[in-house]
């Protein structure tokens, strides 16, 4: 049986993805992926969110504001969102990121009305940051993200602060960029953590590997960050694939069974 990789983000529902689906997901599942989060960014997006979702069981939804959209998070998307999220698989993408010109103060409330969100449903959260991690840490100790768990989406920080999250129950997503010829911090990130607390992502079609810089990236391609990972280890692809996707599985409460994915 080939190894079974799972996507822990990528956003099918954004283009040039949307307008060739089948093709990707036929493409990814003869890669070995069979799974696929899809978070949602902005509220006008979480209903096609749940439409993919509806017409593909491999497709595990997500209801989010990213911090760039946190001017959207009026009363009433915040209460959409936890309606969306009542039938979500996790809650986000969400978090804090000083390099948009949206008031951190604001991103820093709209993002702990999130995290009660996925406390109250009892749902992991996909987190996003850049550059803000202590204070991110803070505020996720402050509402108890460590009830809830989750994912730290694309990161970017340090080994000593990714084991802090680590610690609050949170999975590190590894993407393309230890495909990187010029990567540093990601090698150091897939070397020193322990494979049980990492996940595999692709952010397509964002964040292509290097292979394939100048395309837009597509889940198939996951197979590149678990190969570099792999090697960067001294493992397996066969290892680093069950592993990965096994966290995966547990982290957002999916089962353990192939036919969960």
């Amino acid at each position: 049986m080939n190894p079974v990789l799972f996507d822990s983000h990528c956003h099918l529902d954004l283009e040039p993805l949307t307008s060739e689906l089948p093709h990707i997901i036929q493409e990814a599942n003869a890669a070995g992926v069979l799974g696929f989060v899809v978070p949602g960014v902005h509220p006008d997006g979480w209903a096609g969110i749940a439409l993919l979702a509806a017409e593909n069981r491999q497709i595990f939804p997500a209801y989010g504001i990213h911090p760039m959209h946190a001017a959207s998070a009026a009363d009433q998307a915040l209460e959409r969102l936890s309606l969306f999220s009542s039938k979500g698989t996790a809650v986000g993408e969400t978090g804090l990121d000083p390099a948009y010109p949206v008031p951190l103060a604001l991103q820093e409330r709209v993002f702990r009305e999130q995290l009660r969100v996925a406390v109250h449903h009892g749902l992991p959260v996909l987190i996003h940051c850049r550059h803000a991690f202590q204070r991110l840490l803070n505020v996720m100790r402050e509402e108890g993200a460590h009830q809830v768990g989750g994912i730290m989406h694309a990161f970017s920080g340090s080994a000593e602060m990714a084991r802090e999250f680590i610690r609050l129950g949170f999975a590190i997503a590894l993407s393309a960029t230890v495909t990187r010829h010029n990567a540093v911090k990601p090698l150091r990130l897939a070397r020193e953590l322990p494979l049980e607390h990492l996940v595999l992502e692709t952010d397509a079609p964002d964040m292509t590997p290097e292979r394939y810089r100048g395309a837009f990236n597509r889940p198939a391609w996951i197979t590149e960050t678990a190969l570099r990972v792999a090697e960067i280890r001294g493992a397996s692809f066969e290892e680093v694939a069950q592993i990965t996707t096994d966290n995966a599985r547990k982290i957002l409460h999916l089962g353990s069974g192939p036919e969960q994915l």
